[in-house]
């Protein structure tokens, strides 16, 4: 049967049984096209999917997953759910409300094009790379693309799909000049293939390793340091994790008791809309079936919200923000969608960039 069958069996079967019971199913499609010498290297496309289910008994919560569609394996993975959640302690668990939420289609004819012009992105990087005289060698260029479908279902209401999927160009880059020899990976993705640009990206990666070449230690003292957007985003990693409900609730969070505080500069404010125009992390609904809500997290330096699915927000007697994430191999968890850092006005950054270090 089809994924969509299985999640309706799955539910007719946990209703049938008196579960409160809700069901995951995401099915996924993968192509790899490899460029060397201008050579088409490797093709490779994989397609895979499964099920989760998460049961819920007297504030007990089981989960199982399989990626067998036959009524015998999806009959086991309802017992095993129920069972494992007998196993468990009673945290108070529960299924929020749901809703009808119908299907989006986020990404419509976007990894459309014949797979001769997603080959021939690839060449074209991997050209782009080898016109600099300074490259000595480009271990990797690749074209990849991944699809998605994502659908819920549960037995309080919520009902509800979405596809989703990006197009990748990525490639190893190493350059020498004179005894220096620099090495860079980076990559480039688009939620549309026509939106690729491997001669752009080209010289981007030829400029982020060309510039260290030759590059030395600084010596010992105090600089003012700007983030380009590739670092920076690694900082953000730091934010979601001190700003998740889940963190909070282990004690693992210095922002725990700052919620209304000022935690930041007043020109700081971080924002997370998984409705952005054109966002690479939009989604309709989180992994529980909660609707998609823009989230200011912190405004003008002030702590406005932490990221809640149901059960943090309940635990800490806050609005639930529709950040649960789960993968339907894995428990319920909590992740941002688009997490970005809202521009201030120029003079703000003038005044500060002026004030003494």
């Amino acid at each position: 049967m089809t994924f969509a069958e299985a999640r309706k069996y799955l539910l007719e079967q946990a209703k049938s049984a008196g579960l409160d019971a809700e069901i995951l199913a995401t099915e996924s499609r993968t192509l790899s096209l490899e460029s060397f010498e201008h050579k088409l290297a490797q093709i490779t496309q994989a397609t895979q999917g499964g099920i989760g289910v998460r049961v819920v008994k007297g504030g007990k919560t089981g989960y199982a997953s399989t990626e067998e569609r036959s009524k015998e394996a999806l009959g086991w993975v309802l017992k095993e759910a129920a069972e494992n959640a007998e196993l468990q302690s009673d945290t108070g668990g529960f299924l929020p409300a749901g809703q009808a939420l119908g299907h989006k289609d986020l990404i419509s004819e976007g990894l459309s094009a014949p797979i001769e012009e997603k080959a021939e992105a690839a060449h074209e990087l991997e050209g782009g790379l080898r016109q600099d005289e300074r490259t000595d060698q480009v271990p990797l260029t690749r074209y990849t693309e991944s699809e998605s479908e994502v659908s819920l279902s549960s037995t309080q209401g919520a009902e509800g799909g979405y596809r989703n999927g990006y197009a990748f160009l990525l490639s190893s880059l190493i350059m020498r000049q004179g005894e220096s020899l620099k090495q860079v990976y980076d990559f480039n993705f688009e939620k549309e293939f026509h939106a690729l640009e491997p001669g752009k990206t080209a010289l981007k990666m030829i400029d982020k390793t060309s510039r260290m070449l030759g590059a030395k230690p600084l010596k010992t003292g105090r600089y003012r340091v700007y983030f380009e957007p590739s670092a920076f985003t690694q900082l953000m990693g730091l934010f979601v994790f001190m700003l998740s409900g889940k963190t909070v609730l282990e004690g693992k969070s210095r922002f725990a008791d700052k919620l209304g505080q000022r935690v930041a500069s007043e020109l700081f404010t971080l924002t997370d809309d998984p409705l952005l125009p054109d966002g690479k992390g939009n989604r309709p609904f989180d992994s529980e079936g909660t609707p998609a809500q823009t989230l200011q997290l912190i405004e003008n330096g002030v702590l406005k919200s932490f990221f809640h699915n149901s059960a943090t927000a309940k635990a800490l007697g806050q609005d639930n923000t529709g950040h649960a994430s789960r993968s339907y191999k894995s428990t319920l968890g909590i992740g941002p969608s688009n997490l970005f850092v809202n521009r201030v006005r120029v003079s703000h950054w003038k005044k500060a960039l002026l004030s003494p270090t």
